[in-house]
């Protein structure tokens, strides 16, 4: 998603692929102490089945959540997109977040793994982990960008050579303004055209410093620099919730633009797949959706949310998004209530298709979204090249379930593999 393209040639090899009758491969990482990415083959039918574990040579946070400082909990960092593949299927990228580096991959016949590199991105480790979490790639400039949570360095740049080789460049960006400088970002993603850079944002005060009530919930409300009380949310109401670089013709980044996001928490971004100037945002504090379109100047024009049903209690934690290959349909996971809504794309216009999608899976009973729920804390998804299938981890049920995707929205459970508990993060595939 986050990678510059060639549209139709890829959207014309994805559906030759779903159509051949064979299936794919689909890629996460662990996020283990020991990180490794899990390959699964996937069959015609949507099923699953593990092929091979192959270690990335870093860390992961293992369960520890550094955004929030506890020690076991989903989401580690409030990210996505921290595995990638290179838009001619050549290589995987990762991120490890436990000790701020990416690891490369060569992807081979089947679908196989071999580890090319290993590198730091050049950020220091403070605490027990570091934040490493989202990639984008531009094949034309040979560039990876490194998002991580805790700045004030946000982003960093890499190198890729053409047998896959990472080079830790010096550039580095931020996300932060003088008036907010413990800002989170959530992603990177990469204008189809590869001209920009847009970095989503959660929060503006990270919950480790905001800090928890007694029982444990977190502490959404803190005073401003004027004194006055404000959300820890990142555009809630300030205007700035999306970063804009420019990508310049050697791949460095010009000055970051701060931008409305027009809603709470512009938390992902989706890039639609036949109209490169378009994309979705998906709000985490915002609880809904909005169609947003960027110009030739890296301008951002973003219309009303599109709400799911809230009655379950607000800041339902909608944060990842999955787009069909047609670009007719949405589906976006909702952390807070352990489900997925479906909406339906139509022009300028998106509205729900079924909310909720799916039933609601379960996890331990341990861990609570912002809405005060116990979830188990659903994160990045993955909606096959023809559409038929999507496929969501639930990282506090210890699962990675496939659905199929049916015509009126709704998700039919097909497959369902154990996966370690809590810290597995990023999906890819083909």
């Amino acid at each position: 998603m986050a990678t510059e393209m060639n549209m139709s040639k890829q959207m014309g090899m994805s559906r030759e692929m779903g159509m051949n009758g064979h299936g794919g491969h689909l890629y996460m990482q662990t996020n283990e102490i020991r990180n490794a990415i899990i390959h699964y083959h996937r069959s015609a039918s949507g099923t699953l089945t593990e092929v091979e574990r192959v270690g990335t040579g870093g860390a992961g946070s293992g369960t520890f959540k550094p955004i929030s400082g506890q020690e076991s909990a989903p989401n580690s960092f409030e990210g996505a997109g921290s595995v990638i593949l290179s838009p001619d299927r050549k290589f995987l990228f990762a991120t490890n977040g436990g000790d701020n580096s990416v690891s490369s991959f060569a992807v081979g016949d089947h679908g196989k793994l071999r580890l090319i590199d290993t590198k730091p991105t050049g950020n220091a480790i403070e605490g027990k982990s570091g934040t490493a979490k989202s990639l984008a790639y531009s094949p034309s400039k040979d560039m990876l960008y490194v998002v991580h949570s805790f700045g004030p360095d946000h982003i960093r740049l890499m190198s890729v050579s053409s047998d896959g080789k990472l080079t830790p460049r010096m550039e580095k960006y931020t996300c932060n303004t003088p008036e907010k400088p413990h800002r989170v970002p959530t992603m990177g993603a990469l204008s189809p055209d590869g001209k920009f850079l847009l970095v989503g944002t959660t929060f503006d005060v990270p919950i480790a410093i905001s800090g928890t009530y007694p029982d444990g919930s977190p502490i959404l409300w803190v005073t401003g620099p004027d004194g006055e009380t404000r959300s820890v949310a990142s555009n809630a109401p300030d205007p700035d919730g999306i970063v804009i670089h420019r990508v310049n013709s050697d791949g460095t980044l010009g000055e970051g633009s701060f931008q409305d996001g027009g809603g709470g928490s512009p938390f992902y971004i989706a890039f639609l797949h036949n109209r490169p100037d378009t994309f979705i945002i998906g709000y985490a504090v915002g609880d809904g959706v909005a169609l947003g379109r960027i110009d030739e100047d890296g301008r951002i024009g973003v219309g009303n949310v599109v709400p799911i049903d809230t009655r379950r209690g607000k800041i339902a934690e909608l944060c990842w998004l999955s787009v069909s290959p047609d670009d007719r349909r949405l589906y976006a996971t909702v952390f807070g209530y352990s489900d997925i809504t479906t909406f339906h794309i139509d022009g300028l216009e998106i509205r729900v298709a079924k909310d909720p999608a799916c039933p609601e899976v379960e996890g331990d009973g341990t861990f609570r979204g912002l809405c005060g729920d116990v979830s188990s804390g659903p994160s990045d998804s993955w909606i096959s090249p023809d559409g038929e299938y999507l496929y969501q981890i639930y990282g506090n049920a210890s699962k990675l379930v496939g659905y199929a995707t049916k015509p009126d929205g709704s998700l039919e459970e097909v497959t369902s593999v154990a996966i370690p508990y809590n810290s597995p993060e990023g999906l890819a595939g083909f």
